[in-house]
């Protein structure tokens, strides 16, 4: 007899119903062995980046199961709303998606549509061959997976910001993830996230996604910034990335031993 399993809890389980925010960090190497690592850090929830990261469904898949023993939730950002890439997705075991860039409610109502079976979507049924439903050990796989997968839409350009209520209101959207760095860009402050503008475009979302008893999370690199939206109301967070941390750790801990260039190029010693 094969043995039957039961999906891992989804994301959405411990979201808002107040509880407390839920921290987390990007794992973008497409590294399985620094993806563990990232899974046993203590945060709450890995986010795999399949957006601007070197991931692809082969290495997501393995980092999904050396993520598997740890009590951590991997949530993975697909790189766009498109239905075969969302179907894929889910396939290999994705449970917790991030769409990123809807703008309204109409590409909401498609990212729902895509994590659902018909008649209430269009993902295409292929259980029998696929991880996400453990090739059909998981009874009832069919029936049950909407309440396994959350679903989790970005809100990152203005426009959004303008359609946030409907974005977050849309049947079958579990939350709504905001990108500073998008929304900042598309206000016309590029690489400036912490602009007095965009902060408040941030925390207009965050009241709105609250009114709603919607879940909110942001994604905010600087620990004052994610402080504040934390008090404003975020219910989870995305702090750091393993490819920042590396660069800047590096970078300090070579400048410790290396001579610096004062035009900034930096130097290195003559017998290398």
């Amino acid at each position: 007899m094969p043995f039957r399993v039961e999906p891992a809890p989804s994301f959405k389980s411990v979201l808002g119903n107040g509880g407390r925010p839920r921290a987390g960090m990007w794992a973008c190497t497409g590294n399985p062995l620094l993806a563990e690592i990232c899974a046993g850090s203590g945060f709450d929830w890995v986010l795999i980046d399949g957006e601007h990261s070197i991931n692809s469904l082969e290495s997501i898949s393995v980092q999904l199961q050396v993520m598997a023993g740890y009590p951590v939730f991997p949530v993975v950002r697909v790189p766009s709303n498109d239905t075969v890439l969302i179907k894929q997705y889910l396939d290999l075991g994705v449970q917790n998606l991030i769409v990123p860039m809807v703008d309204n409610a109409g590409q909401a109502e498609q990212a729902v549509a895509a994590v659902r079976y018909p008649p209430r979507g269009v993902r295409g049924v292929g259980s029998a061959l696929a991880r996400g439903s453990r090739w059909n050990r998981i009874e009832g796989y069919l029936d049950r997976a909407e309440e396994t997968i959350t679903l989790l839409v970005q809100v990152e350009t203005a426009e959004a910001v303008a359609n946030v209520a409907q974005i977050a209101g849309t049947d079958g959207v579990d939350g709504i993830f905001i990108g500073p760095s998008d929304l900042a860009a598309s206000m016309g402050h590029l690489g400036q996230q912490d602009h007095p503008d965009v902060v408040a475009a941030v925390e207009q979302c965050i009241r709105t996604a609250v009114e709603l008893g919607v879940a909110v999370g942001v994604n905010a690199f600087v620990e004052s910034t994610a402080r504040r939206y934390l008090d404003a109301g975020a219910d989870f967070i995305a702090v750091g990335a393993d490819v920042a941390l590396l660069a800047r750790a590096s970078e300090a801990l070579a400048a410790k031993y290396v001579p610096q260039d004062p035009s900034g190029s930096g130097s290195a010693p003559a017998s290398y």
